[in-house]
């Protein structure tokens, strides 16, 4: 098992022939530090909802996917018990190294910026917006894609310098299609997809534009119940925000080491993303590990 990179979240490990084995773990990260403990389950929750997405977005943009059935997976990796229902196998592609965030409401840095510029991303935006307000229309506002450290974000005239103006209307575009895809099965669902990110690369066999890594999950993407939804103030999340909030109440300075997860933050952090996986899919997560054949 030859370990290609690693992140915060995933281990990536090359399965041959242009082929990789993206493996999601329970670990959770807040303000790009790896916090020392895990949420039971985490990674697999990421692994069902990119698998629900990745199958519902193709007819946008083609994806890296081949399966993340692990009977399909080449050896060793089908005889690892552990990788059932959180591992997927992918082709491989070159990364464009730029992520590429939409945003459908004021919220996170978004509303940060625009409190102290009038904009997000050097995007304009009307006056007097309240925090969590819809915008008028989504807005593309990619970031750099950074190995360490913080993703900076960039304004449509440096993005264009990153990527070339070709490539960067085309992601602008396909972007925002597959955002209004995922918005609007996740609000059929109860669930409100303030802003999320996703990734693209080049596939090294066809060398078309494909989307990767993960997507429409509670890491890439900001998630609010539609119930109670009310702009003027931050809304609860299906995604880490609690954990984010939990830690800047100890008063942590957002530098290593972190402090550890008491349990019922552990706990009520598993239940979000569990929730976020039912809500949106339609299927309980028991179902989805007992169709994964993760032992119970």
């Amino acid at each position: 098992m030859t370990l290609v990179a690693q992140g915060k979240v995933r281990d990536i490990f090359d399965a041959g022939q242009d082929r990789l084995l993206l493996v999601a773990t329970d670990r959770i990260s807040a303000f790009d530090v790896i916090l020392p403990t895990p949420i039971p389950d985490k990674g697999r929750v990421l692994t069902a909802c990119s698998l629900f997405w990745f199958h519902r977005l193709e007819s946008v943009v083609p994806n890296h996917l081949i399966s993340g059935d692990r009977g399909l997976f080449p050896p060793p990796y089908d005889e690892d018990p552990d990788l059932a229902g959180r591992a997927t196998l992918a082709r491989a592609a070159d990364v464009i190294p730029m992520e590429c965030v939409v945003r459908g409401y004021l919220a996170g840095s978004g509303w940060k910026q625009y409190r102290e510029y009038g904009s997000v991303c050097g995007i304009r935006l009307p006056l007097d917006m309240q925090e969590s307000a819809k915008l008028p229309e989504p807005i593309f506002t990619p970031t750099t894609k950074a190995a360490e450290g913080h993703d900076e974000p960039l304004t449509p005239a440096e993005a264009r310098e990153l990527v070339g103006t070709g490539l960067y209307e085309r992601l602008r575009e396909v972007s925002i299609a597959l955002f209004q895809r995922i918005t609007q099965r996740a609000f059929g669902a109860g669930v409100i997809v303030a802003d999320t990110k996703f990734e693209f690369g080049f596939d090294r066999e066809t060398k078309e534009l494909t989307l990767i890594d993960e997507v429409g999950t509670p890491d890439s993407s900001r998630f609010w119940p539609v119930e109670g939804y009310e702009p003027g103030r931050p809304q609860p999340s299906f995604d880490k925000q609690y954990v984010r909030d939990w830690l800047d109440a100890t008063g942590w300075d957002h530098e290593a080491p972190p402090p550890a997860l008491p349990e019922h933050v552990v706990e009520a952090t598993a239940e979000r993303y569990r929730e976020a996986y039912e809500r949106i899919s339609g299927e309980t997560f028991d179902t989805y590990r007992a169709r994964m054949g993760v032992a119970s």
